[in-house]
């Protein structure tokens, strides 16, 4: 299998640039309008999406915009995210509801990628199967960082594009099959960047410090910036954290240091992205590492 090729990262990156950079002009409708819709009621979706992407709509305020059953934070200029998840599958169908009482349906069919297979050896037996004990701690660990990412404010710092929040080789990609000492777990989250220890980590997107810790069993020093409507990178296996839970943060501000702490084999940097529980590709929604 082939992770996914840089030409097409950074395609559904310039995309997403897109749709976060610029209003919408004139009338671009991907759906289905009612009778009665006029064309500044159409919702503005993208047609295709790939796994693990991250959807910026449209609409004119106010709407009322529902996906899977449940209504989303629309920003006053009409802007609303979706995520799409590793193994998502088909297509997603948008809904709105506009103040006239008219109403639009919308799809976005869903492309599928071809993940890696990575092999990692030499992780410490209780790392790969922890005993019961420390499985216990490791999920009250999961569960805090989970409802970390269910935080949805209205601001929207993801708006202004995101930048590598470190550099160096990437030895790890988003949605790759993790083998750990010849026993298979869950895909692999986020894109690991190799880098030496103490290598300053910055923030690719300001936002506020929802979760920090330095002592997490797996990731070791984790930090999560959330960025407004459910929107959110983590950082881990970090050697020192330079930001505490309630601190606001602006692009390229030092948020910690690169180590080697939790369940890692040498220093990188992990960054992950989520929308509230579907976990993103991050390599989507930057350019190509310089």
């Amino acid at each position: 299998m082939n992770s996914p090729h840089v030409d097409s990262v950074a395609g559904f990156q310039s995309t997403v640039t897109r749709h976060l950079q610029s209003r919408a002009r004139g009338c671009l409708l991907l759906g289905l309008c009612l009778p009665g819709l006029s064309c500044a009621n159409a919702l503005e979706l993208p047609t295709l999406m790939v796994q693990g992407g991250l959807i910026i709509g449209r609409s004119v305020p106010p709407a009322r915009i529902d996906y899977a059953g449940k209504p989303l934070r629309v920003a006053a200029d009409g802007s609303f995210l979706i995520g799409i998840g590793r193994d998502a599958t088909g297509s997603i169908v948008v809904h709105g509801r506009f103040p006239d009482g008219s109403s639009a349906t919308a799809s976005v069919a869903i492309q599928q990628r071809d993940y890696a297979i990575e092999r990692v050896a030499g992780v410490a037996e209780a790392m790969v199967n922890p005993p019961p004990e420390i499985a216990r701690r490791i999920e009250r660990e999961q569960a805090e960082v989970a409802l970390a990412r269910q935080r949805d404010d209205d601001r929207q710092d993801y708006r202004f594009g995101f930048s590598w929040p470190a550099r160096g080789r990437i030895s790890g990609v988003y949605g790759s099959q993790r083998i750990l000492n010849g026993s298979p777990k869950n895909p692999h989250y986020g894109v690991d960047i190799a880098a030496a220890n103490d290598t300053p980590i910055l923030a690719p997107a300001g936002g506020i410090i929802s979760f920090a810790r330095s002592d997490l069993y797996l990731t070791g020093g984790t930090v999560l910036i959330d960025h407004g409507h459910g929107l959110s990178s983590v950082f881990v296996h970090l050697s020192r954290l330079d930001v505490g839970v309630g601190d606001r943060v602006e692009a390229g501000q030092r948020i910690g240091l690169v180590g080697a702490t939790g369940r890692a084999t040498g220093p990188h940097l992990h960054w992950g992205m989520n929308w509230f529980e579907i976990r993103l590709d991050p390599q989507l929604l930057v350019a190509p590492m310089p």
